[in-house]
């Protein structure tokens, strides 16, 4: 291989499915540049250090279950997934010759682009006080919500639905890093959401999965009454296999605006290539022509239209 070309690579666990590499490919066609991006299964973290160690490794999309696992292993962790307590993206940094792996998030602002993305569609969004947010779930991803909801999107209280009490524990424990701590209410019963103001913007960051165990059952039901409030917002659902989910289906038949997980690729692309190929030439990206490929190849894929 050239000392030129170079891989890139989504890693995790199931992301075969991924739409992501044909848009990602379009823009190293843009900038000239012969790297090539490949959805690549990680069934171990230790799979995907040795991948990252590889010289003709250029950067990683980091997915589950790697997000917050990851960051022990890296030789730098920026400010922004220190704060966040996550790391999605992973680039290099030399030093004397040697390549220093750098871990970064650009989780946030996939969430943050999807949530503005419909935000002129709710009336009650224009209020200029503080507003309210609901996280579903409580990994790598609720991580980079709550920096986005909280930092960016004015929201001082965040509700989360969660059925495992020590993993919101430890999610309330690591957004004291954030600039501004928001105010994190755990849900668990039907009468504590009926009691609690309506969230503005709603964030699902788990898999879409049927419930089946009486604590998700209990959590589906919890959500669909938070959801059948007459006030609504913008949901995201930030799963996208199927790309049309049970969340999603479910939040517009009940009038609020939606946005597909899809999106949060799109919203990255700029600030990934720049980390993994310098500002010069990520001033190149064509923007339009990245994003037309990746909504196409999201109509064309079979696997998560289902």
């Amino acid at each position: 291989m050239a000392e030129d070309q170079k891989t890139l690579h989504l890693v995790g666990i199931g992301v075969t499915h991924s739409i992501a590499p044909s848009m990602h490919n379009y823009i190293s066609d843009s900038i000239d540049l012969p790297w090539t991006f490949y959805s690549t299964e990680c069934p171990t973290l230790e799979d995907l250090l040795a991948l990252a160690k590889k010289p003709t490794t250029a950067g990683l999309v980091v997915t589950m279950p790697y997000k917050t696992a990851i960051m022990a292993h890296l030789d730098e962790v920026d400010d922004l997934a220190t704060a966040i307590g996550a790391c999605n993206n992973v680039w290099y940094r030399e030093d004397g010759g040697s390549r220093r792996l750098v871990g970064s998030n650009t989780d946030w602002l996939g969430i943050k682009g999807c949530l503005l993305e419909k935000a002129h569609e709710v009336s009650r969004l224009s209020d200029d006080g503080p507003l309210t947010a609901l996280v579903v779930g409580a990994g790598g991803a609720s991580r980079a919500a709550l920096y986005a909801l909280t930092v960016h999107l004015r929201c001082a209280t965040v509700y989360v639905l969660n059925r495992d009490d020590q993993e919101v524990a430890d999610l309330i424990h690591d957004c004291q890093r954030l600039p501004t701590p928001p105010k994190i209410v755990h849900i668990t019963q039907m009468e504590q959401a009926q009691q609690l103001p309506a969230p503005h913007y709603v964030v699902g960051t788990v898999p879409d999965l049927e419930p089946r165990t009486d604590a998700e059952k209990n959590l589906a039901a919890v959500l669909r009454s938070i959801l059948e409030r007459p006030e609504k917002g913008v949901l995201l659902d930030m799963c996208f296999k199927p790309r049309r989910t049970r969340m999603i289906k479910l939040a517009e038949s009940l009038g609020w605006a939606c946005v597909e997980g899809t999106h949060v690729i799109g919203y990255q692309i700029e600030t990934q290539w720049r980390l993994w190929a310098g500002t010069e030439r990520a001033a190149k990206l064509d923007k339009k022509g990245a994003w037309e490929v990746l909504l196409k190849a999201a109509d064309e894929s079979k696997a998560i239209n289902f």
